[in-house]
């Protein structure tokens, strides 16, 4: 494209984009529209897309049950403080996820992104044990791991291999570690975790490691990690910003582990991929510490955002889908898709492997060096695919048509083999 809009010229010159290099990096794509699982490019292009805005837009671009929720909310009451007041979209949110979650997770911090909304739950960690009397200010989390670019989501994610590795210095309390992959691992590690005075939680991405390169792991190792922080009184907490609302195959990735994480954080998919959202989720036994007749004792976050209502609103209504779409059976079926039409690959003498987990289905490459010049390939054939690290990956809407998902495998089996 030659002819890009004024806005797109004059915007630009003013713009900061993430995770690019803006001196080397091909210029990004305008969008005018977007539709279902389609974009609309300025120069009247459409794509399919393949990884739903980061896997947020669950239901498709501009589902009409929440773009109503979103409209009659905006006329009412698009926001106020948090502080002092509430709103019923946010009330009744807090008590839909309630209801959802398993066990006892009751106590809900509704925040803006995911990265927030993991930074309160490490802070709520970290003064649960302060509130209690000791002091616990050491995280545990494993490589491969991602959870943010805020500074204190940074030092959880891979310290070595991740995009944060310049800001290592600065990081302190991370303790990295090696998610335990069989029974003698995973005595060890609870043999560590019980051995360190100075940990107040355990985190990580449940079943799939996302950012981190579509890294599966089993149910199993979600179990040790639960019985070893039990055995270490440390809190565990699941970070299911992107394994939550279906994208492994239940509502929650730590159902298919039958286990219940003392705080969990949820965002993209929660409000479907229209507005900032995110929750920090914690137990009874978590909120309890902080329930007291000392001010000190409470928790002090707050973002100026807090509880936003039309974003609840719109969360409430993606959670509506959620409850009487069934998604389930639909996530299985894009997950058999996914396997057979991937499968080609890996005849392929560059691909490393091919796994798929939910709608999740990935791709690995054994060389990666010229990974980034097959974005406007995939742009050719008339799909959006962000390839990144080696994995050439796919977390499409869970609202994708048969044919519309054949386009995006088609796609990537016709790129990797030409390329």
């Amino acid at each position: 494209m030659t002819d890009h809009p004024a806005w797109y010229s004059v915007g630009s010159q003013h713009a900061w984009l993430p995770y690019t290099q803006m001196k080397t990096a091909p210029a990004p794509l305008p969008v005018v529209k977007t539709e279902g699982v389609r974009i609309t490019l300025a120069d009247g292009r459409e794509l399919i897309d393949g990884i739903a805005s980061w896997w947020a837009s669950a239901h498709g671009y501009n589902h009409p049950h929440i773009l109503k929720a979103m409209q009659d909310q905006m006329l009412a009451m698009p926001h106020v403080m948090f502080g002092g007041l509430v709103n019923q979209p946010a009330l009744r949110l807090c008590t839909r996820l309630a209801g959802l979650l398993p066990g006892d997770l009751n106590r809900c911090f509704i925040a803006e992104s995911g990265s927030v909304s993991v930074e309160v739950a490490m802070k709520m960690a970290v003064q649960y044990f302060l509130n209690r009397g000791e002091q616990r200010f050491k995280f545990v989390h494993f490589r491969g791991g991602y959870h943010g670019d805020t500074l204190g989501t940074m030092a959880v994610c891979d310290p070595e291999e991740g995009m944060h590795s310049h800001f290592g210095p600065l990081l302190r309390h991370h303790l990295p570690a090696d998610l335990p992959h069989n029974e003698k691992s995973a005595a060890a590690f609870a043999e560590d975790l019980a051995g360190n005075p100075h940990v107040a939680a355990v985190i990580v991405e449940p079943l799939v490691q996302g950012a981190g390169g579509m890294l599966f792991h089993s149910a199993e190792t979600l179990r040790w990690l639960r019985a070893a922080c039990d055995h270490a009184g440390v809190l565990l907490i699941l970070d299911e910003i992107f394994t939550g609302f279906y994208r492994t195959g239940h509502m929650f990735a730590c159902q298919e582990a039958g286990i219940v994480p003392d705080i969990v954080t949820l965002s993209k998919a929660l409000s479907g991929g229209v507005s900032p959202l995110s929750v920090a989720v914690a137990r009874d036994h978590v909120f309890d510490a902080f329930y007291d007749d000392d001010p000190a004792k409470a928790l002090m976050h707050g973002p100026t955002y807090m509880g936003h209502a039309l974003g609840c609103a719109a969360a409430n209504a993606s959670l509506d889908l959620f409850e009487r779409e069934d998604y389930g059976p639909r996530v299985a079926a894009i997950a058999g898709q996914l396997e057979a039409e991937l499968a080609p690959c890996r005849t392929l003498a560059n691909v490393k492997d091919v796994r798929v987990k939910g709608a999740i289905g990935v791709v690995q490459l054994k060389d990666a060096s010229g990974l980034q010049a097959l974005k406007p390939r995939f742009v050719e054939a008339g799909v959006w695919i962000r390839p990144f690290r080696d994995i050439v990956y796919l977390t499409p809407s869970l609202t994708i048509a048969p044919d519309e998902l054949s386009v995006l495998t088609g796609a990537i089996n016709k790129v990797l083999s030409e390329a």
